[in-house]
């Protein structure tokens, strides 16, 4: 009998293992979803549960006007920064916050809230809030089936972060300081002795490029590049550079001995920038 009764807590004990490994995975309806992008010399990453409309009327309805939203499903939307990052006027330091919303017909709120560990907006406290801003959103031709939160149209230095679903889109625009490191990057490394900067040469004068900076010494950097490189992407870059200045004879020059180095090392794509130059200058200085 005591045999029987052990046998019987074996098979009991078998049984529940068994029915504790047996779980089903199945899709969520809202699974989560991570952006992570660069801007500037700061990483945004944001992440976030995506639910679909299916056929439901979102705003105004599901996501009531005039509410806290949690901006997504489930958990609250998380955006992290790992520099101090203004947005929309509004500085804010390096960490992550929880990204609510207040959507409204015509104004939403955005917030970012130092509170964490809610599993949505209940329990939410403006009083946590590390900032609170007003957009307005833009009702969009083609519907966004699948809730989504975009990082785009970058810049430099500056990016927008855009939320979409249903026919609506908001954005806001997150700026960061790009400016003042690679300058005091650039004053750092020309202290250096000359013979060991090499390519360095090469990216400040892009820098001051792209930045709009003195192009006078964008041009004496690139030179000084070209001294040791006489490369077609460094000769590409100081014709955009002579182009700038307004310097259209020189710059075509220089386009046409790019085009002539990057003919001998087989590269067609610059091969067809350069001839868009040469082209752009010609039409300019006409």
């Amino acid at each position: 009998m005591k045999r029987c009764v052990n046998y019987c807590l074996v098979l009991l004990l078998l049984f529940g293992v068994e029915q504790v490994q047996a779980q089903i995975t199945t899709p969520q309806p809202s699974p989560m979803g991570t952006i992570e992008q660069k801007v500037g010399l700061t990483d945004i990453k944001i992440s976030y549960s995506r639910p679909s409309a299916k056929g439901r009327k979102i705003f105004g309805d599901l996501a009531p006007y005039n509410a806290v939203w949690r901006t997504g499903a489930n958990a609250s939307t998380k955006i992290s920064f790992s520099d101090e990052v203004t947005i929309e006027g509004n500085k804010i330091p390096a960490g992550e916050y929880a990204l609510y919303t207040i959507p409204g017909e015509n104004e939403w709120t955005i917030i970012l809230n130092n509170n964490l560990t809610l599993g949505g907006s209940d329990g939410y406290q403006e009083s946590e809030d590390a900032t609170r801003f007003k957009v307005k959103p833009v009702t969009t031709s083609l519907p966004t089936e699948t809730f989504t939160i975009g990082i785009g149209d970058l810049t430099l230095d500056a990016a927008q972060v855009a939320i979409m679903w249903e026919n609506t889109l908001v954005k806001f625009k997150v700026q960061t300081d790009v400016d003042k490191k690679v300058m005091a990057q650039i004053e750092k490394t020309m202290a250096k002795p000359e013979a060991t900067l090499g390519n360095l040469y090469f990216q400040s004068a892009a820098y001051y490029y792209e930045a709009d900076k003195d192009l006078n010494k964008a041009l004496e950097w690139v030179n000084k590049a070209l001294e040791i490189n006489d490369a077609f992407w460094i000769l590409h870059l100081k014709a955009k550079i002579q182009g700038k200045m307004k310097d259209y004879k020189n710059a075509v020059a220089t386009a046409e001995k790019s085009i002539a180095k990057a003919k001998e090392a087989k590269n067609n794509d610059y091969v067809r920038l350069n001839e868009k130059l040469i082209a752009q200058y010609k039409i300019t200085k006409k």
